[in-house]
């Protein structure tokens, strides 16, 4: 039986498609712009989606170096990674390369889910899979987290409002837990609400700069858009933060 081809747009060469060379090199299927008001998933939080695109790899690879330098909480084998807005799954590919106790991706569109799904499979049968790993069908702001620490990855799903309700239930969830729950936040258009929060902590901010390699493939694929929607850039402005509960200050006056 054929398997069924991707309804999204921008999945197809005539709506400006361009393979990426990660997908090029691993058989896998990552690539693609998706607008976020195609992402539609008959759910409340269509209207905050921004749009699906696969993280470089190497801003990937140097997020991950500036974090472990954070220090978190706990060793990778004992830390589960949690991508929200997972799309195809290639950070979930990306973090399944390291030996972290579990690898989950968060993505609310179904047909994205799908193939996210497929690229698992294959890469477990490649054996490029050195931990767990599944995809989830369902809201990032319904996720029960595992009791073990965490670190969440975000590329810029969703707007403000969901991110907000995310933060949310990060503190139900971790209330007392500290320091067991990181972010790492790719293209951090929504930084503010995080500073903002008392109970998170920055750890780092800055621009990661691309690879040579993974700079000029964006720029081909989004200098091949039809509407020219979406901008190049030799970079992503990025930041770290970890849950650390309950001010210093108020601590101290409810003692």
């Amino acid at each position: 039986m054929t398997p069924r081809k991707p309804r999204l747009p921008g999945l197809r060469k005539k709506e400006g498609f361009l393979r990426h060379p990660f997908d090029a090199q691993h058989q896998t299927q990552t690539s693609g712009l998706v607008p976020g008001r195609y992402l539609a998933a008959n759910h409340p939080h269509d209207r905050h989606n921004t749009a699906y695109y696969g993280v470089a790899p190497s801003i990937f690879q140097k997020l991950i170096i500036y974090w472990l330098e954070s220090q978190p909480d706990a060793a990778l084998e004992n830390c589960t990674f949690v991508d929200i807005g997972a799309g195809m799954g290639r950070a979930v590919l990306l973090a399944a390369q390291m030996p972290f106790r579990e690898v989950i991706g968060i993505e609310l569109n179904p047909d994205l889910t799908r193939i996210a799904k497929k690229n698992l499979r294959l890469w477990k049968k490649s054996g490029q899979a050195q931990s767990p790993m599944q995809i989830r069908n369902e809201d990032a702001t319904e996720f029960t987290f595992p009791l073990n620490p965490c670190v969440i990855f975000l590329f810029n799903p969703f707007s403000g409002t969901v991110l907000r309700r995310l933060l949310n239930q990060i503190q139900t969830q971790f209330k007392y837990r500290p320091n067991q729950l990181d972010i790492l936040y790719v293209n951090h258009e929504f930084e503010v609400i995080l500073k903002q929060n008392p109970r998170f902590t920055h750890l780092w901010s800055g621009n990661i700069f691309k690879s040579t390699k993974d700079e000029q493939a964006d720029r081909e694929i989004l200098q091949n858009q039809p509407e020219g929607e979406y901008a190049a850039s030799e970079y992503e402005s990025c930041s770290i933060y970890r849950f650390t509960g309950i001010p210093a200050v108020t601590r101290k006056a409810t003692r």
